[in-house]
């Protein structure tokens, strides 16, 4: 079987009420004028939305898509359904304000609810000081108290809220309540999904000045009232490499290189994803350049020698499955 280049997407701009425009000096991307840019989608399959691939052919337009039905077998493995949507989304979330308070529907009840489950992984690219996350409920926190405090709109009581710095990790799964505090830069890994179910939005209102729908009845059959005060991974700083996360849904080691340093990766029979979190790499293969806000996909049919340029922080997500 001929192997397959590692590949390259150009991002998909989202505006977010809570968004801003620190993407153009956090990662050096060129935006949209005028909008406020909360989410990048850097990887991407699903109808409505299709990563297109970075390419030197002028007026190229291949898509994710495209490219897994035209070659299953070396971009995703033998016996890969063409049809089978790529199973993993990845964003990087630009928190100026504080993120709606929110839920995504545990598998056993997303369907009967119109839903997708989604879990995802929270990797804190930035912080500003006093920036923190909201996850999970406060210790004790019952449900008929949870709907008393969203009555009287003190939700905040609820919930479990910790404070955050740069190279923290939680993973977030699907019936966890949450919210991403202002002043974090986050890359999230998460399930090919797009169902949130907003429980309280703070008062806020949307970029048309109205307020934003809520799905508290959705919400309500979709918390997992028994999750209390969780933890996240403290930054892992060595050289070297560590699991971050691992869910049934896909698994995330974090390495740290230094300059001249080489990740070797036989052919894994299955894509790799690769995510630039810092610093600059190079596929010693191809001569493809890699740098911080980067995701790559390395296909399955393809050994990859990935080289450190400098120092640099990698994120590798694998061991996904097909979405469902």
């Amino acid at each position: 079987m001929a192997t397959m280049n590692p590949v390259l997407f150009h991002p998909i701009y989202k505006e977010r009420v809570w968004g801003g425009r620190s993407l153009e000096d956090s990662l050096g991307r060129d935006l949209p004028g005028g909008k406020v840019i909360g989410e990048s989608w850097d990887l991407v399959d699903r109808p409505e939305d299709a990563s297109q691939i970075r390419s030197n052919e002028e007026g190229s337009r291949q898509t994710i898509r495209d490219l897994i039905q035209s070659d299953p077998e070396r971009v995703m493995g033998r016996g890969w359904n063409p049809e089978d949507r790529f199973p993993i989304l990845v964003k990087w979330l630009d928190c100026q304000q504080r993120l709606s308070l929110q839920v995504h529907p545990p598998a056993t009840i997303a369907e009967s609810l119109g839903g997708e489950p989604k879990t995802e992984n929270w990797f804190v690219a930035d912080s500003k000081p006093g920036a923190g996350l909201i996850v999970g409920l406060k210790e004790g926190v019952s449900r008929d108290q949870f709907e008393k405090a969203l009555a009287e709109e003190t939700l905040e009581d609820c919930v479990h809220r910790f404070p955050v710095e740069p190279g923290q990790s939680i993973l977030v799964e699907s019936g966890r309540i949450h919210a991403i505090d202002a002043g974090n830069l986050i890359l999230e890994i998460q399930q090919n999904s797009d169902t949130t179910y907003r429980v309280f939005d703070w008062g806020r209102t949307g970029l048309d000045g109205k307020p934003r729908q809520l799905h508290v009845e959705e919400s309500m059959k979709s918390i997992d009232f028994n999750d209390f005060e969780p933890s996240a991974l403290p930054p892992f700083e060595e050289i070297g490499e560590t699991v971050i996360a691992e869910s049934k849904e896909f698994r995330i080691r974090r390495s740290n290189l230094e300059s001249g340093d080489t990740l070797n990766l036989p052919t894994p029979g299955a894509p790799i994803l690769l995510h630039v979190v810092s610093g600059a790499l190079v596929d010693t293969i191809s001569g493809m350049k890699m740098v911080r806000g980067d995701t790559v996909l390395l296909p399955a049919s393809r050994d990859c020698s990935i080289q450190a340029t400098e120092g640099c922080t990698a994120l590798l997500t694998d061991q996904f499955t097909p979405a469902g």
